[in-house]
């Protein structure tokens, strides 16, 4: 027998001494990176890996499996949190925006966050208690923020309220929640995967007439007609649609049809059908969600769940939300609900758009009661 023989025979890397836990492996996976998301440890637990994250963001990335809060200085400038306050997060996310706010109450007051995402809301709510803030300061509530009134029944009224409308990047980084376009997974796209129909359902049902409004009302999408009509024409052929990639393979090949596109560069063409997927799941994506029926219910209850002088930001990341957001302010003003609006948008720093490409579209409306 060899030393090596021996050394292997000596040596049990998953045995334990006694009073000590056994080891346990890190996924094994085949290659040399991992490729599925299953796989990728640091992805799923990205907070334990902060140089690999100060190292992403410098290149001015989102780290996989975690959520970079957008635009929090402009935020805490607009609600002026004091010690001592009650406030709502309408939208708890990674609970970034949440811990700044609890940050500013400085161990006196509470904070009440809601998210309608039942597995993100239990990871989020760990991570701020490990931070430090008990129950004795925050609040964690499952509930679409359509239901504000419900919660200012029992909590409010509130001296400040936050309700960012994006969609958070672990939800978008998970390929088996279906969100992006850009990986294998479920034609799913629900906040809340325990609720409602799927995408691939949602997709189904549509005649090709109401398929190409959604898809124009939604997203502006240039070749709604043309994707609406594939899309029907692959259900006729009895063909499935029930995976991001799927949906993806239509759109490409409707793109690339196209005269505009056809012959243009490589780099065009991978633009041109970068931007019709995103702009086609997104269109999935609000209607799946009910997201412009949520914000239009949620803002005509907003005033309503304020203190006086208490006051409100929300941020939005299209033009469908900001418009709403727009007209409910002006109509509050003018209705007597509001006693101060902003007169115009505030947008994330050109420093803050380098560091988070996500932030480019975000938009800041504020108004006091």
């Amino acid at each position: 027998m060899s030393d090596r023989d021996i050394n292997n025979s000596n040596t049990n890397p998953t045995a334990s001494t006694e009073g000590e836990k056994p080891h346990k492996r890190r996924p094994h996976y085949s290659g040399k990176y991992p490729k599925k998301f299953s796989e990728k440890y640091k992805e799923k637990n990205p907070e334990k890996y902060q140089d690999e994250i100060a190292h992403v963001i410098s290149k001015g990335n989102t780290p996989a499996g975690m959520h970079i809060s957008i635009m929090v200085d402009e935020i805490l400038d607009v609600l002026d949190i004091k010690p001592g306050m009650k406030g709502l997060d309408c939208t708890l996310g990674y609970g970034g925006h949440s811990t700044a706010m609890l940050q500013k109450l400085e161990g006196n007051g509470h904070l009440y966050s809601l998210d309608v995402d039942p597995i993100e809301i239990e990871k989020t709510t760990q991570r701020l208690r490990d931070r430090g803030f008990g129950q004795d300061l925050f609040t964690p509530i499952h509930t679409n923020f359509r239901n504000i009134d419900e919660v200012a029944k029992e909590y409010g009224p509130f001296d400040f309220v936050l309700a960012d409308l994006g969609v958070s990047s672990m939800q978008i980084d998970n390929p088996e929640r279906g969100f992006s376009w850009k990986a294998e997974g479920p034609l799913d796209l629900r906040f809340d995967p325990e609720k409602g129909e799927s995408a691939a359902d949602r997709l189904r049902s549509l005649s090709r007439p109401e398929m190409e409004s959604l898809f124009i009302e939604n997203s502006d999408e240039p070749y709604a007609h043309d994707i609406a009509v594939a899309i029907e024409k692959a259900y006729r052929s009895a063909k499935r649609i029930d995976t991001t990639q799927e949906l993806r393979s239509i759109i490409t090949h409707v793109v690339l049809s196209q005269k505009e596109v056809k012959y243009a560069s490589k780099e065009d063409q991978k633009e041109a059908i970068r931007k019709s997927c995103t702009r086609v799941f997104q269109a999935l994506r609000i209607d799946v969600n009910s997201e412009f029926e949520v914000l239009y219910e949620f803002l005509e209850k907003l005033p309503y769940v304020l203190s006086d002088q208490g006051k409100a930001a929300i941020l939005t990341f299209h033009s469908g939300e900001d418009r709403l957001v727009k007209k409910a302010f002006k109509d509050g003003l003018k209705a007597g609900l509001y006693s101060e609006i902003s007169r115009d948008v505030t947008r994330p720093s050109r420093e803050e758009c380098y560091r988070n490409p996500r932030a480019h579209s975000t938009k800041l409306r504020w108004a006091v009661k």
